[in-house]
């Protein structure tokens, strides 16, 4: 398997009035094509600081993060925003979906923003394959919890991401729909080749993927 994403030695720093906060400390890591990863630890220990970098959302200290052969640490909010868009797919805990859009027009959305034609019937496919066919024309105020998680992955991969980042994704959910939503994430990743960086509390959860990486105190141990 080939390489998609390494971080090369990564530090993070959080300035407060006072002084410095170092959350990443020094990580190094690769994640290949086709890989399932799943980043555990205790709260506060870096996790989501860490998915946050990898998203282009934080830009480290010092470092470089390496995404399909280009560094990109250094580069423009523009240009970062330009790749989250076409390879980069981000689930949350919160779901993030628009209240007065239906779930088929949170999802389409994303298709039209990037000029994708026949934007509604892919979207359309892809919630149906997703187990929400009768659920299209709901506005998530009308949708259970498990159901907006899943309008809020179909969003997160309807562009065919070759990333997809997960922070504690079924974390709001029961134990019932945390596992449809793990197991539509592992499929899809699977059947796309798409690569899964989950961070996630769940040790039973975490070993169903390829890799476990623990992280402690902003570091790898």
């Amino acid at each position: 398997m080939s390489d998609l994403l390494e971080l090369q030695d990564i530090h993070l720093n959080y300035k407060t009035e006072s002084t410095a906060v170092e959350v990443i400390r020094g990580v190094s890591l690769k994640i290949n094509s086709n890989e399932s990863v799943a980043i555990v630890g205790k709260s506060g220990s870096g996790k989501t600081s860490l998915i946050m970098l990898i998203a282009g959302l934080e830009c480290p200290n010092s470092g470089k993060i390496i995404f399909e052969g280009e560094d990109i640490s250094q580069y423009s909010e523009d240009r970062l925003a330009d790749i989250r868009k076409r390879k980069i797919g981000i689930v949350f805990q919160s779901f993030y979906l628009i209240p007065n859009y239906t779930a088929l027009e949170n999802v389409s959305l994303v298709l039209e923003i990037n000029k994708v034609a026949d934007a509604k019937k892919k979207s359309m496919e892809l919630l149906e394959q997703l187990g929400l066919k009768d659920r299209i024309n709901h506005f998530p105020s009308q949708l259970s919890g498990g159901e907006q998680q899943r309008v809020a992955i179909a969003r997160s991969i309807v562009l065919n991401p070759k990333l997809i980042l997960a922070d504690e994704p079924s974390g709001n959910l029961d134990s019932e729909n945390s596992k449809l939503i793990m197991s539509l994430l592992f499929k899809y990743c699977k059947q796309n080749g798409s690569s899964l960086v989950l961070v996630t509390h769940d040790q039973m959860l975490a070993k169903e993927c390829d890799r476990i990486i623990e992280i402690k105190d902003g570091k790898i141990i």
